[in-house]
């Protein structure tokens, strides 16, 4: 494998040049990785790796001169290589995260972090023990409309928050290896973590159906309640008739719309009941206000390409990781009782 521009550098001081980084899983999305990481500035594509050759030729033809590789062993011994991301299926990446941790490499993790709160607590422990950086790819964190809801809450502009309901629906790909709930829960559940500062939930229960295969949920129905009385539902399934990415936050003062599939991303509707100071007559007690809709601007930046740039500057040392292993592993843990439900309800008593 070739040394990347620039040469070795010492693990602890990656301030200076590129990083060099290897993609390990070029399949259905780790392709994106690979093109991201193949034209962003302070990063030398070291290799790709992956099993299957049709992967590695895609692979080639996005980053062309890239050094391809069969064997993930190869990697994580090539002394050149300081980071790697783990795009690979789920059930690989508490084992892979691990051996990559223990032989140096900084490591991005795609979501989720692993299959069981016992795995995930073994990842961070290896992360800490290597003193390695560890950062969960949990993509939507890094999306720009997060950012302005995280900027609202603060600015108290909802007012006291209610309560969250999303949904990330589709007739979309079928999984055979995971359910709905493990495919595109950490996704909601991750922009809820930040939203809500890091609260674990209080209670959570879970429903879903398994229609097209036996004991892969396609439709799933996550409810939670967080400390303060924050309630959020969560709707994930790829058997609907179309597709929407929509997280809806209903305060006291306003409600906000982040709808990933539309051109404006975010509504914010000056809307609701307001409480006037007197009244003489029930009626009078509750008003429902109709205010204007606006539409925040955003500055559009590709949630992977900012995800992989903050990754690259946590290997520098410049940065911390905002979807570190405590996040990684509140996130696991919250589907893991939501499939503690799941199955409850499939097998009662």
């Amino acid at each position: 494998m070739a040394t990347p521009a620039g040469g070795r550098r010492s693990g602890g001081d990656l301030r200076d040049g590129p990083v060099a980084v290897a993609v390990i899983g070029a399949g259905y999305w780790g392709i994106n990785h690979v093109r991201v990481l193949a034209e962003l500035p302070g990063v030398a594509l070291a290799a790709v790796c992956d099993l299957d050759e049709a992967a590695r030729a895609r692979a080639a033809e996005v980053a062309p001169g890239v050094a391809l590789v069969a064997e993930v062993e190869r990697v994580l011994a090539d002394p050149a290589v300081e980071a790697v991301v783990l795009a690979t299926p789920a059930v690989t990446h508490a084992d892979l995260a691990c051996a990559a941790l223990a032989a140096g490499k900084h490591v991005l993790v795609e979501k989720p972090l692993a299959l069981s709160v016992v795995d995930a607590e073994r990842v961070v422990a290896a992360a800490t023990a290597a003193g390695r950086v560890l950062l969960v790819g949990h993509l939507m964190v890094y999306h720009p409309a997060l950012a302005r809801l995280q900027a609202l809450l603060a600015a108290g502009e909802l007012g006291e928050l209610h309560y969250l309901h999303s949904a990330r629906v589709n007739l979309g790909r079928l999984r055979t290896d995971e359910n709905a709930l493990w495919s595109f829960g950490p996704h909601d559940l991750s922009m809820i973590d930040v939203l809500l500062d890091g609260a674990e939930p209080e209670l959570v229960a879970a429903q879903g159906g398994a229609f097209l295969q036996p004991g892969v949920e396609d439709v799933v129905f996550v409810t939670l309640r967080y400390p303060g009385g924050v309630m959020a539902h969560v709707h994930l399934s790829w058997l609907h008739p179309h597709k929407e990415r929509r997280l809806t936050l209903v305060g006291s003062r306003k409600m906000v719309e982040f709808d990933d599939v539309a051109a404006d991303k975010l509504r914010v509707y000056d809307r609701g009941y307001d409480r006037p100071p007197a009244f003489t007559r029930w009626g009078q007690y509750l008003t429902l206000r109709h205010g204007d809709v606006s539409l925040p601007r955003l500055e559009m930046v590709e949630p992977l390409r900012a995800m992989l740039e903050h990754f690259a500057a946590c290997c520098r040392g410049q940065a911390t990781p905002r979807t570190d292993g405590d996040s990684g592993l509140r996130v696991v843990a919250t589907l893991e009782r939501a499939q503690a439900a799941l199955d409850q309800v499939r097998r009662p008593g």
